[in-house]
């Protein structure tokens, strides 16, 4: 049975102000698609730690980009295709229930309406963002401590902020504990939720962990191939997947995590798959 959410409205008159959601910048009205810069730089992608699929962990540089502050919407998505295929509906919740090629054909039509550019994120623009870009604030692992996903004792010099080998991220998007920035198994209910109605990551974007599956640019690999230091990497050249990121409502604790990845044939649809859109820098 499908649920329906509340309208934007009236949500809005439900939440405290100091919870209502703040845009970055706006702009496509009335889309209103909201964009955060995020300065390029260069950071750890992977680890070598868990799945195989993940490793090796590897030193990526990326150019500037911007993307998406939040998953995009229902609304947004009746606006530019004229019909909403979610099977838990409300404006203001993502999108969900399409596959790659629905969501190629929506940018697709997006860009023809607004003279724009958008695309998905490649794979290493996504965790990058995720982890919080050039802001990442990193860990001594060999003076950390682990708390319910919450690293201890950040390096405090930002000098420090390169890959070494004795630096580590945090876990989740926001760097916080999973209840404070993700809709998840624990407490999504079983459906998609309101975007940004949780805390955002070092650079404001929202729901990086949970509330829907994110479809990534890339072809799926079973692994990254290579500890080789590589620049804007747009993943394999072919492949019968493409990678999600991010976890969703169902997702366990683990499959929230930054370096969390899955694949999904592209005709794939499942409640927990939406998207959110990047557009280059230059």
């Amino acid at each position: 049975m499908k649920c329906i959410l509340l309208s934007l409205s009236m949500l809005l008159f439900l939440q405290p102000v100091n919870a209502q959601r703040k845009y970055n910048k706006t702009t496509d009205a009335p889309l209103n698609i909201a964009m955060v810069k995020v300065q390029g730089g260069s950071f750890d992608l992977g680890s070598d730690d868990g799945a195989t699929d993940r490793m090796p962990e590897h030193t990526v540089k990326l150019k500037d980009f911007y993307m998406g502050q939040y998953e995009v919407t229902q609304q947004q998505w009746k606006l530019v295709m004229g019909k909403n295929p979610s099977d838990c509906l409300g404006d203001e919740c993502p999108v969900n229930n399409v596959n790659y090629n629905d969501v190629q054909a929506f940018i697709e039509k997006l860009n023809k309406m607004t003279g724009k550019h958008y695309r998905l994120p490649t794979e290493a623009e996504w965790e990058y963002a995720a982890r919080g870009g050039s802001d990442e604030k990193l860990v001594r692992s060999s003076a950390s401590v682990a708390r319910g996903g919450v690293n201890e004792f950040l390096v405090a010099d930002k000098n420090e902020r390169k890959p070494e080998k004795d630096l580590s991220g945090k876990r989740y998007a926001g760097k916080k504990l999973p209840q404070d920035v993700a809709w998840y198994d624990r407490n999504g209910r079983g459906h998609v939720h309101p975007i940004g109605r949780k805390k955002p990551n070092e650079i404001g974007l929202y729901d990086m962990s949970g509330n829907v599956e994110e479809w990534c640019a890339d072809f799926y690999g079973g692994n990254y191939g290579s500890k080789m230091p590589v620049e804007n990497p747009q993943g394999p050249s072919a492949g019968n997947s493409h990678v999600v990121r991010g976890g969703s409502f169902t997702s366990t604790p683990e499959e929230l995590v930054v370096t969390y990845r899955r694949a999904y044939t592209p005709d794939v649809k499942a409640p927990s798959l939406g998207f959110r859109l990047v557009e280059d820098a230059n």
